[in-house]
């Protein structure tokens, strides 16, 4: 079509903004416009009206504009309004659309003082008009009233920042002359987000009250306190003075800010749709009801279900969590901490244990006559950890040695033990095992809870003031040293456990045993699997005597004891065994029996019991939410065409007028922030 003149810019502007303003969405674009900023009693809305030629803005006392009003003024040889939320409605009656920027307003903010960022568009068609869009921002408070929050003051200019700050926006600073001009509101909140003044333009009001024998012609001439965009009145009441008419002059000044704008808006416009197309493509054809569509979204459903549960049990997601173990780090701590401490508490029936011992050895009839030695069976229950999962570990530890020759039995346990020593013999003395922070429980008495950098290793305890490991406060060597529960109690709420001396000794200062504490239960049982491989094991409840012999052990003759004695010392080393075979085999013998099989089911089975299941019909029915997604996109998508359509046949090439010289603004007050 050619170009249609640099003349259409507003109009094109405001059809953008109701193309965005009708799907409730701003599409992050900053479209050219000018911004009213002033205070409460500024004479921002006589302003306006003057514009217009009409009165049709709310009055009264405190904050009158409680939303943004975007208004459009249209040159028109008819004269009435419309709103963009009463559409094919027009107001004839300039006191109607008082009224109704009044409800529409109340509609959002309530009836006592509120505001919304949200904008109310008017439209204005007028033969005393000219083509010009403005939008007129609350006025500057800094006093709540009503039901108006205390930071109020904050609160409106938050939302005067969010128009202003944008390098699309001109501002139209307003100022009563009979006020300080240098510590104007609407100029300082202006020179914040421009301070080369190259989108201000000062508006002065209420001339009628200037002093008697004093003028603005001066400051209107931008000779006197000056503005780089200069200043305009609101009235032309200054005889005399040569001064920007001002709807023409603004007019102007927008029209070239558009056309400086409109290239990078095309791009901006041009970026937004294509990001959208590939999203919109799955929905050319759609039918929410086809079944076509139902069994392919399920089966993808199915697909991304198997890999997200692969991808949460391997560690290798997209999104980590960093405020807990889930997933597969979950099932290797229960593995490699939980497990083997419970593996260690297991207890034997000392005396059940030793009276069957007692009776095969009676039973043996003969020197190499084969026995069965002992049949026992034990069993892992099942283990809740602290999150309420269940991991289901029921082990038959069959301890049969039916037909087994009692020399090899012997032979063979006791090679198991020389080798135990020989390792144990091996093992690095002063290798770190774990580092961290745990806090000793001490009563207040004694100087109350601290919290120390603990260093655990293979042979010793020690703590530290601080992480740095310059002040050791104790060192406590392992020996003899026993783990066990302890209760949350006056002392601390953290989850506790305890160490103790097994010989009754004190283990640090006058305490029989010291309290630690961790922020976690996680913690806790992690710091137990680490004392576990210090060689510091959990205490088992077993009643002893005052010589430290099991209180219930069978009364026999000392040949018969201390052949009881023996074989149970061969029955520990066994089971330490079976329990390093269990330990090893147990989360090889899970991740194939639980994990594999669901990954397998997940990926073979999972979509044939959901279609044996139920109605797919029902069960694939689009949500109200994806609906509204769905068609809110599409609204989005086909308005950046409209857009991109509306700007597509604008010429741009006519020479641009230059930005006016800078001036010297530095009599504006800034305020400190």
């Amino acid at each position: 079509m050619g170009n249609r003149g640099m003349e259409e810019l507003i109009p094109l502007i405001n059809k953008l903004q109701d193309a965005f303003s009708s799907i409730g969405q701003s599409c992050h674009l900053e479209l050219p416009q000018i911004a009213v900023v002033g205070g409460q009693s500024a004479g921002k809305s006589s302003v306006l009206e003057n514009f217009v030629g009409r009165d049709f803005l709310p009055r009264g006392s405190g904050i009158v504009t409680r939303r943004p009003l975007i208004l459009q003024l249209v040159n028109s040889k008819a004269e009435y309004a419309e709103f963009l939320h009463c559409k094919g409605r027009k107001f004839v009656d300039f006191d109607e659309v008082r009224l109704e920027i009044e409800a529409e307003t109340d509609r959002l903010t309530g009836s006592n003082k509120g505001i919304s960022p949200v904008p109310i568009n008017l439209r204005v068609y007028s033969p005393n008009v000219l083509n010009l869009t403005l939008i007129d921002l609350p006025g500057m408070t800094k006093v709540a009233v009503g039901d108006q929050p205390v930071d109020i003051e904050y609160q409106i200019r938050d939302m005067l920042l969010q128009f202003i700050s944008k390098e699309s926006c001109l501002i139209l600073a307003v100022t009563p002359a009979n006020s300080d001009l240098a510590n104007s509101d609407a100029l300082k909140i202006s020179k914040e987000v421009d301070p080369q003044g190259l989108r201000t333009i000062g508006v002065i009001t209420k001339l009628d009250l200037m002093d008697e024998g004093t003028d603005a012609r001066d400051i209107l001439e931008n000779k006197l306190l000056p503005l780089r965009r200069g200043q305009i009145s609101a009235e032309n009441t200054q005889p005399g003075t040569h001064t920007h008419t001002h709807t023409p002059y603004l007019q102007k000044q927008l029209t070239n800010h558009i056309r400086d704008t409109l290239p990078a808006l095309r791009s901006k416009l041009q970026s937004q749709l294509l990001s959208l197309e590939k999203e919109v493509d799955e929905y050319k054809n759609f039918k929410p009801d086809d079944p076509a569509r139902k069994t392919k979204a399920l089966l993808q459903m199915v697909q991304q279900f198997g890999v997200d549960f692969e991808k949460r049990i391997e560690g290798s997601g997209d999104q980590v969590d960093t405020l807990e173990l889930s997933g597969g780090a979950r099932i290797n701590r229960i593995f490699h901490e939980r497990f083997p401490f419970e593996l260690v508490k297991m207890e034997f029936d000392e005396k059940e244990l030793r009276r069957e011992i007692s009776y095969a050895i009676k039973n043996i009839h003969g020197v190499r006559q084969e026995n069965k030695l002992i049949h026992h069976n034990r069993k892992i229950k099942t283990h809740k950890n602290e999150k309420g999962e269940k991991v289901m570990l029921l082990i038959d530890i069959e301890l049969s040695y039916i037909n087994t020759n009692h020399e090899d039995f012997i032979g063979f346990a006791n090679a198991q033990q020389r080798s135990a020593a020989v390792n144990k013999k091996r093992a690095m003395p002063n290798q770190v095992i774990r580092r961290g922070w745990l806090t000793i429980n001490i009563s207040i008495m004694k100087g109350g809870s601290k919290d120390y950098w603990f260093i655990l290793t293979a042979e010793s305890l020690s703590w530290y003031k601080d992480e740095e490991e310059k002040e050791k406060k104790f060192m406590l060597p392992l020996d003899n040293l026993k783990l066990r529960d302890a209760e949350k109690g006056f002392m601390s709420t953290k989850p506790t456990f305890a160490i103790f001396n097994t010989d009754q000794r004190n283990v640090y200062k006058d305490l029989r045993q010291i309290e630690l504490a961790c922020d976690s239960q996680e913690e806790v049982d992690s710091w137990k699997a680490s004392f576990l491989r210090a060689g510091v094991y959990p205490e088992k409840d077993q009643p002893e005597n005052e010589d430290g012999v099991p209180a219930d052990t069978l009364s026999m003759d000392p040949q018969l004891e201390r052949q009881v004695e023996t074989i149970r010392n061969l029955v520990d080393s066994y089971i330490g065994i079976v329990n390093k075979s269990i330990r090893d085999l147990m989360p090889k013998t899970i991740m194939h029996l639980m994990i594999n099989s669901a990954k397998e089911f997940i990926y073979s089975e999972l979509l044939a019991y959901l279609y044996s299941s139920g109605d797919q019909s029902s069960l694939m029915e689009e949500s109200a939410e994806q609906a509204q997604r769905r068609d809110e996109m599409l609204r989005m998508y086909h308005a950046l065409k409209e857009a991109l359509h509306i700007i597509g046949d604008i010429s741009t090439s006519t020479v641009s007028v230059p930005v006016p010289p800078p001036v010297d603004d530095t009599w504006i007050h800034t305020d400190p922030r």
